[in-house]
C-alpha cells in the first residue's frame, strides 16, 4: 500500500474531513491518511466524544479502497487494532485488541477505532491513540484510559509514532484483503481470547451475558448463553 500523509495542525474529526472531500468529490487514493495534531470534535462509537489536547495523542484516519460488502468493516477494523497492538508489544507494552473496535492495556484503553463504509468507494478507518496523554488527563475520562507516555515512562514523536505504525498496518490490511476475517481469527482469538472467557455485552439498555464461544465469518462476536450461541454484531464488552 502506498501511504500518503497529510498532517494538520488542528482538525475537528479526521474522519469527517476525509468524508467531506468524498462528498466533494475530491480524488482519494488508497493508503491516503489525514492526521491532526489536535483533534477538536472527534467520535467514537455510539457517538462518544474523542478528543486529543494538542500534541497528545495520535488521531488518523486511512483510506482503504476495496469493493467489500458493509459486513466486511468489522473485520477490517479488527485488522487495524492487530496492528495497533503488535507496534505497542513491540514497545514493551502489554496492550490486547479488545472486541470490536479498541486496544487495552490490563483494562485501560490506549486506542479507540471507528470504520465507516462510503460506498462505493472504499472504507475509513479512524484510529486514535493515546501517546502523550498523562496520568491527570487519563483520570480526568469517564473511563479507564492510560498511554504509551504512562505505560513506558518515556513521550513519542506522533508523526515518528505513525510512520512506525505504517508498515505493521500494511501487513495485516493486507491480510484482510487476500483472505477477509479469516485471515485473522488465529491471531485475533489469541489475542482477544481465550474461548470460554465469560462476558458481558451491553448495546443500549440490551445486555446480555455468556461465555466467548468464538468469532463469525465477518469477525461478530459469537456469545454462548443459556439460549444457546447468539451473534452479537456491536455492544461493548466487560
Amino acid at each position: 500500500m502506498d501511504f500518503q500523509i497529510e498532517w494538520f495542525d488542528k482538525l475537528a474529526s479526521t474522519n469527517a474531513t476525509m468524508c467531506e472531500r468524498f462528498l466533494q468529490g475530491v480524488r482519494t487514493q488508497s493508503g491516503h491518511i489525514i492526521a491532526a495534531r489536535e483533534q477538536t470534535a472527534g467520535r467514537g462509537r455510539q457517538d462518544r466524544k474523542w478528543l486529543s489536547a494538542p500534541g497528545t495523542n495520535l488521531c488518523f484516519s486511512l483510506f482503504v479502497q476495496t469493493d467489500a460488502k458493509l459486513a466486511s468493516v468489522p473485520s477490517l477494523t479488527m485488522a487495524a487494532a492487530l496492528a495497533v497492538t503488535e507496534m505497542l508489544s513491540a514497545r514493551g507494552i502489554a496492550a490486547a485488541p479488545k472486541w470490536p473496535n479498541d486496544v487495552l492495556v490490563g483494562t485501560r484503553k490506549i486506542c479507540g477505532i471507528l470504520s465507516e463504509r462510503l460506498d462505493p468507494a472504499g472504507i475509513i478507518v479512524g484510529i486514535g491513540l493515546n501517546v502523550n496523554m498523562s496520568t491527570e488527563e487519563a483520570e480526568a475520562i469517564d473511563r479507564p484510559a492510560t498511554s504509551m507516555l504512562i505505560e513506558t515512562g518515556r513521550a513519542a514523536e506522533l508523526s515518528q509514532t505513525l510512520e512506525t505504525l505504517l508498515d505493521l498496518l500494511e501487513y495485516w490490511i493486507g491480510e484482510w484483503e487476500q483472505g477477509g476475517f479469516d485471515a485473522l481469527r488465529e491471531p485475533w482469538t489469541l489475542r482477544a481470547g481465550p474461548i470460554g472467557k465469560p462476558l458481558t455485552v451491553h448495546d443500549g439498555k440490551i445486555r446480555k451475558s455468556g461465555t466467548l464461544a468464538g468469532f463469525g465469518e465477518h469477525g461478530e462476536l459469537l456469545l454462548k448463553t443459556k439460549n444457546g450461541i447468539e451473534t452479537i454484531w456491536s455492544g461493548d464488552v466487560s
